[in-house]
């Protein structure tokens, strides 16, 4: 189990920390909606009642309507501003017999964990509990409300079984149970033999969700004779390109590769093709290889100025100097036919 809260039970000069763990959950077959003709989910969006626009998270804000018709909106930061005066900590306020507490009231159940350093002083407040066969009814505060609540003992463990505030109670206002009904005196004597008769320990173990049951035991029928159809995806999550044509990368990269080679070769002066024996290339070639397309000329130096340029091998250009020849001292324009 996870624990949902860390905290103290404050036992009059004593305090107990401990974590607080959900001791109930509910087990169901988990459904979702879907649509019947294509088994899409069926999604719930938060959408503006005045603009018709989906709103996000963090712009929902809560709203509390008066009787006027006025809107009070109240913001995370109104929130945070409210006193919660028990957070962090179980106040124990008094010990009440146990039959005092009306089982309306009782609520939600969480088990008490001791801290590692807490043991004895979790084993004194489960020993005074236990002796005086009495509930402690302690104040706390779980997601930013205030609640009542009992701590009581089950197997060794100290339970806190939240209550409902007494305002939270409605009344039965059933006018039928005013009317003067007659019971005759056999007719109550034997729905008392009954009572008798079915009279028992009670052991919810012997009981089962028989509904449950059979819901689990349709859907293996459905998946053990092969009746179920893939998960669909939603349009989101297919491929970009339309049909859910999958974009190849390597080509897409190449076509990059091939579409900044052309606007760089449109940019840049023609070369020279280069001799099919030519010799090794010098520090000085490099030099005029990065000075392509400079018209000033720039970056030549020495007798090797007037030699032909070396062609990079991932260009292909249509020079208008012929093998053996030498480049022009002023560069000629020359116009790239389109590939």
């Amino acid at each position: 189990m996870r624990a949902i809260w860390k905290g103290a039970v404050a036992f009059g000069l004593v305090n107990v920390p401990v974590r607080l763990y959900a001791a109930t959950g509910e087990h169901e077959v988990t459904l979702h909606q879907v649509h019947k003709a294509d088994g899409g989910r069926i999604r719930y969006r938060k959408v503006c009642s005045i603009d018709g626009e989906e709103v996000e998270y963090r712009e929902i804000a809560k709203g509390f309507e008066t009787d006027e018709g006025e809107l009070v909106v109240l913001t995370d930061e109104d929130f945070s501003r409210l006193p919660l005066s028990t957070e962090r900590e179980i106040e124990v306020m008094e010990f009440v017999p146990a039959e005092q507490v009306d089982p309306i009231l009782l609520g939600k159940t969480y088990y008490l964990e001791p801290e590692k350093t807490a043991a004895k002083p979790y084993a004194l407040l489960r020993g005074a509990l236990e002796q005086a066969d009495r509930m402690a009814v302690v104040k706390v505060a779980l997601r930013q409300r205030e609640s009542m609540a009992v701590l009581r003992v089950r197997d060794q463990v100290i339970c806190m079984q939240i209550l409902l505030w007494p305002d939270e109670i409605r009344a039965a206002d059933f006018p039928i149970l005013d009317a003067d009904v007659s019971v005759k005196p056999q007719e109550l004597a034997m729905a008392s033999s009954l009572v008798d008769s079915l009279a028992a320990d009670f052991d919810p173990s012997q009981y089962e969700d028989r509904y449950s049951a059979a819901l689990e035991q349709l859907i293996e029928t459905k998946i053990s004779t092969g009746d179920t159809r893939a998960v669909p995806a939603p349009a989101a999550e297919e491929g970009e390109q339309g049909g859910g044509e999958v974009v190849d990368l390597l080509a897409a990269l190449q076509r990059s590769v091939e579409k900044a080679r052309g606007t760089k070769g449109e940019a840049a002066e023609p070369k020279a093709p280069e001799r099919a024996a030519s010799r090794k290339r010098t520090g000085t070639d490099d030099a005029a290889d990065g000075a392509d397309g400079d018209a000033s000329g720039a970056g030549k130096a020495g007798p090797s100025a007037k030699k032909p340029a070396a062609k990079r091998a991932s260009k292909s250009t249509s020079g208008s100097a012929k093998d053996g020849e030498d480049a022009p001292t002023t560069p000629r324009k020359t116009r790239r036919k389109a590939s």
